[in-house]
């Protein structure tokens, strides 16, 4: 049996693994907070933000973790179709799963089936990604650790639908995260421990992409869409700033009004023209 090394670059890919997942669970977290203050067009659109911002995170922590990933005696390669589709596995199901929290009207029922299948597909991307694995010889999995993997999924995908219902404050949003990024990743490492590989040396090239022709661009990409859809949210003025800033114009106005000469009245707001 083959050596594994889940850690071949040392902390650095544990580490920087750990703050994608928790960078993308707090950047859905606060997508799905400002969804649930919205309405129509607008709570889809920050669902849609939010489920791609988590599936996003999750699997970029899945793959930046395996830049660190080695076995002895062999060279690993990534099917390309397959780790393609577990990226969309991922956004699809989560995708699921924040919609169900966001239309849901009974929302302990929500949670629980947002929870489940948002966990299930967690687990359903990790392993798809094992899945896309090519070395020589033959990976085995441990079934009572997979079984605990996905049991930690479900667990950290409801806790995280949870958080995104009952918590509203920046610093309990980052609180939260952190945790998030923690259970997730327990997740995958849980997953990985479930690893046997039985080498068989061979000196034929194997089919797929080295991780750093394939994973690393991908994952570079992914990871700076998280970084600026953050900063785009950051930027964004919730609903509750939005009402308060046309609360104090609305106020302007009326000091306005009642500071000016007599006789003076405001002039009515422009119409555009209509053909």
């Amino acid at each position: 049996m083959g050596h594994l090394d889940h850690a071949t670059f040392g902390w650095l890919t544990p580490a920087l693994s750990y703050a994608m997942a928790c960078v993308g669970a707090a950047l859905g977290l606060r997508c799905t907070v400002r969804a649930l203050d919205a309405t129509g067009r607008s709570r889809r659109n920050w669902l849609l933000t939010a489920a791609s911002a988590i599936g996003t995170g999750i699997w970029t922590m899945h793959f930046v973790a395996m830049l660190g990933f080695g076995v002895t005696g062999t060279d690993i390669r990534y099917d390309v179709p397959l780790t393609i589709l577990s990226l969309v596995v991922a956004m699809a199901v989560v995708g699921v799963g924040v919609f169900v929290v966001g239309y849901g009207r009974d929302r302990v029922r929500s949670l629980l089936i947002g929870g489940l299948t948002t966990g299930v597909g967690v687990a359903s991307m990790h392993y798809l990604g094992m899945a896309a694995l090519r070395l020589h010889g033959e990976v085995r999995f441990d079934p009572l650790l997979v079984g605990l993997s996905v049991v930690i999924a479900v667990a950290a995908a409801t806790a995280a639908l949870w958080a995104a219902l009952h918590i509203q404050a920046p610093a309990a949003v980052a609180v939260a995260s952190l945790v998030m990024g923690a259970a997730v990743s327990s997740m995958h490492y849980t997953g990985m421990l479930a690893v046997q590989v039985d080498v068989a040396p061979s000196a034929a090239p194997l089919p797929g992409a080295t991780v750093m022709q394939f994973i690393f661009p991908l994952a570079v990409g992914l990871g700076s869409y998280l970084f600026i859809t953050s900063a785009f949210v950051a930027l964004s003025p919730t609903a509750g700033e939005r009402a308060a800033y046309a609360s104090a114009g609305r106020l302007t106005d009326e000091r306005a009004v009642d500071v000016a000469p007599p006789g003076f009245h405001p002039a009515p707001p422009l119409r555009t023209p209509t053909s």
